[in-house]
Order: C-alpha cells, then structure tokens, then sequence
C-alpha cells in the first residue's frame, strides 16, 4: 500500500540545503515514491496517510562508529588516545563475549534511532551479533569486520576470511551490509592492509581504517620509511575502490591530494577529535578539493553520545574557527554532511536524501517549538535545524518506511530492559 507522508517542509539532504514548504512524501515498498509540494501531489485514493506537523528529514548517516562500546561510555575520561586504548579500551574488550556486544549494539542501535541517526558504519567485534542487532531495532548498518591484533579476536587471516564469509552471505536487502575494518596503520601490518584492499575491491566492499587521527601515531612508521600514513597506504595499493578513513586530522597538501587522487572519503568525527584533543581536521580544505566527506561520531566512549546532531553543529563550529571565517561551512553544507555527503562518503546513494528511488528512511522533527521560530523563508528551518534545535526535537522515525521510532520511543525493543542490561555486562567487564 502507498503511505502518504505529509508535512510542514522538507527538507531533501541535499548540498543547497533544499526545501519543500507544505510537502508530500509518498512511499511504496520501502522505497520513496514521489517528493513535491502537496498542490502537485499526484492522486492517491488509497493511501495511508500519515500527517505530521513538522519538518520531515532524512534519516541521518553516521559514517564511523563503534556503537557497541556503549559498555564503555565514560571510562578512562581524561586519558589521551594511545593511554586510553591500551590501559582502559583494550583490557575491557578481551572480556566480551558475543551476548555483550548484541545486547550493548541493541541499545546503541535505539538510542541513534531516537536521534534520527537510520544507518551507521560499526566497526567492531563479532559482526553478525551486530547484525542481529540493528535487525532487531530495524536500522541499518554498514559492519566492517575488524582487522586487529588483540588475543581472542583470531589471526589477522581468520579475521579477513570471516568478513568475506559474511559479505558473501548479507541479504543484499540494504540493511546489512559488510565490510573491512583493519584497525589502523599502526596496529595492523601494512601487507595485511594490502590484502584486506585487494579482497575489498574484488568484491566490491567498504573498508574503513583509522587514518592519521593523532599527530604521533605515524611517527614509528614514518621514521622507518620517511613516508606519512597516506603516503604509506597508496604505496601498498591500499587505496582505491570503497575506502574510508576515518578521522584524517593531521593531513599536510600532499595527503589530501593523495586522497583526493584514489577518491577517497573522510569520516570526521569533530565530538571525538575535541574530546580526546586529537586535533581539527581541515574540512573546508577536503570540500574544497571535492574529497568525500561524511559526519561520525566515533565511539560512545570515545564521543561520548550517538547524537549526530551535535557533531554536525561542532563540524559547523570547528571549520569556522580554523578558518577564522563565519562562512567557512553553511549550515546546508553541515546538514548534508549527516546526510547526502554521508551516504555518498561511504558508497550508498541510495541513502541519505529525500528523493524519488531512495530508500525510505525519515526523520520527523518537531518544529512546533521556540526553537524553529522565526521562520521569514523556508532556508530558516535549515539554518535553526543546524543552530538551534536538535536530537531532542525528533519525534518519529521510519526505516524503509517502517515506524521504528514513535513520538521519541523505540517501537522495536525495551530500552529499559537493554539499559538495565548493559549496566550488569559494563560493570561485570570494569572488573567491578
């Protein structure tokens, strides 16, 4: 059956910051339909219609995240990276089991939903109980299998040969997807992330590694081969094809041209970055050099929310204090880059905005609120929906159309229950 969407504007994702007052969204099977003004609508007798009062988005695309350490949210606080992964980070996750990150998935699934966050790149252990996951709660979720070096996860073989095993088995229903996620540079042998590259252009895969996110993490490298982390990468064949790297803050000219050359993308995850003073990567540079580019919020232990909301505000922020220059990102500019940016960034068009062929995935935005006035043109509800308002005004969301979100409660899963959860499983891996 048709389902009718009707609302105050929407507003389509796109790089303009486009807008339709007094819209129609229709939807069928999952996909949607037809985008316009209500005066142009075509008929539609039978449809079911849903009317709402406010302002109809995409859902949001969070393009690095490791959702599952919601186990981990608030530890090691004040520690810098390499402290915090080595002394809190890694001793923690040794102790996982696969119930632990399905059931700490669950609830990081949820809460994103409940931020109009629809679909998301995890990179993190035992793939398929993410999978079980984000079925549960009706999301999507792009799963790059780790590649990493830490006792109990397997060999750096085994980890490739599982990640293949599942892409090859994924429904290809554009919920689950698979891909690779080699940690990083540093931690992961470069001839390991060529043969991660190679199997992932073979068959068409993301893969996402850790890029230059701190200023240190190549010195090793770079004092054994003279080369930074991206020079590294492109000598080992590991560009080109799907890649994403994540964070890339401290990249000089010549890796962003090397970037831009293998058109590759660029998770930003400014929450993450400021948080654990990683540095302010050069954002208005990769845009204007055409690098894909798409919003993340890392880890929620690293961030420490889901909310992409305030990491599209914070991208806003940054680029405008490093370039010293009010313009330097639009609010447009900044919404897209939590929506069609994002989906492009990590190969998936079919996500990402509100256009006929896309895939039904809609965020419903209360704007019945003091934050969404004045209103003088259409062009305001962006520019408040950047500034002033956030997570806390989504009211509703649909995946493939299916209402996974009503009126700010999950309608897929207890959430209550998976907090209680995820407090027993945190405290039991703090050693406590």
């Amino acid at each position: 059956m048709l389902q009718r969407f009707t609302a105050r504007a929407v507003v389509v994702g796109d790089r303009a910051g486009t807008v339709v007052p007094d819209a129609v969204v229709d939807v069928e099977d999952g996909l949607i339909a037809w985008v316009g003004p209500a005066a142009e609508a075509p008929g539609a007798a039978d449809a079911r219609i849903t009317a709402l009062r406010g302002v109809l988005t995409p859902g949001l695309v969070n393009t690095h995240s490791h959702a599952p350490m919601v186990l981990f949210r608030g530890q090691g606080e004040g520690l810098p990276l390499d402290r915090w992964l080595r002394e809190v980070m890694w001793p923690r996750e040794a102790r996982l089991t696969p119930e632990d990150v399905e059931v700490a998935m669950t609830a990081a699934s949820a809460e994103m939903l409940r931020h109009g966050v629809t679909a998301s790149v995890e990179m993190y252990f035992h793939p398929e109980r993410i999978a079980a996951a984000v079925t549960a709660t009706g999301a999507r979720a792009v799963i790059a299998n780790p590649l990493i070096g830490l006792p109990g996860f397997g060999s750096f073989d085994e980890q490739l040969d599982t990640a293949l095993r599942l892409a090859a088995g994924a429904a290809g229903d554009g919920q689950v997807e698979y891909g690779i996620g080699p940690h990083s540079a540093y931690t992961v042998p470069l001839p390991v992330l060529t043969q991660a590259a190679e199997a992932a252009r073979a068959h068409d895969l993301l893969l996402t590694v850790h890029v230059a996110e701190t200023a240190t993490e190549g010195d090793e490298l770079l004092a054994t081969s003279g080369a930074s982390v991206p020079s590294l990468l492109a000598a080992h064949d590991v560009l080109g094809g799907r890649v994403l790297g994540a964070h890339c803050v401290h990249m000089d000219d010549g890796d962003l041209e090397l970037w831009r050359e293998y058109d590759a993308a660029v998770a930003h995850c400014p929450g993450s970055n400021t948080k654990l003073a990683s540095g302010t990567a050069r954002l208005r540079d990769m845009l204007d050099l055409g690098i894909r580019v798409g919003l993340g919020t890392d880890g929620p232990a690293s961030n420490d929310n889901l909310d992409l909301f305030e990491d599209l505000r914070l991208a806003a922020q940054l680029a405008r204090l490093r370039e010293r220059d009010a313009t330097a990102l639009t609010a447009p500019e900044a919404f897209w880059l939590a929506t069609g940016a994002a989906a492009a960034a990590i190969g998936r068009e079919d996500l990402g905005q509100l256009t006929a062929g896309r895939r039904a995935d809609l965020v419903h935005v209360d704007s019945d609120d003091i934050a969404f006035v004045p209103v003088g043109d259409a062009d305001d509800l962006v520019t408040h929906l950047v500034w002033s308002v956030g997570s806390r005004h989504v009211r509703d969301t649909w995946v493939a159309g299916r209402q996974v979100v009503r009126d700010g409660v999950s309608t897929t899963v207890d959430e209550a229950a998976l907090r209680a959860d995820v407090q027993t499983r945190a405290m039991r891996l703090a050693g406590r």
